[in-house]
């Protein structure tokens, strides 16, 4: 298990370049789900200031915020373009839709 010290070093240890695609992504959509991101949700819960400057190294100088929805999936967002609950209201039907599929 990492401690915190451990999880800051290794997000500021990181290339620009590994969160480039959740940077397009926040660009287009202003918003970005943990398939999109090199990131866990310890991450969040611990280092999200580190994380935050990680995106701004990579070129995205907007406001970030995370959610995440009963422990399955997080997401990464702009908050001047989402609502916190738009966010979640996504989320869940995004994992409904994904457990209907699966239960196929």
């Amino acid at each position: 298990m990492l401690n915190v010290e451990q999880l800051k070093y290794s997000v500021n240890r990181m290339a620009p370049d590994v969160v480039r695609e959740a940077v397009l992504e926040l660009r287009l959509d202003g918003l970005v789900t943990e398939g999109k991101t090199p990131f866990s949700k310890l991450h969040f819960n611990t280092c999200f200031a580190e994380v935050e400057a990680l995106f701004q190294r990579a070129g995205y100088h907007r406001p970030l915020d995370v959610v995440g929805y009963k422990g399955l999936l997080y997401a990464l967002y702009d908050p001047t373009r989402w609502e916190a609950v738009d966010v979640l209201r996504w989320l869940k039907e995004f994992t409904e839709a994904a457990e209907a599929v699966h239960a196929q």
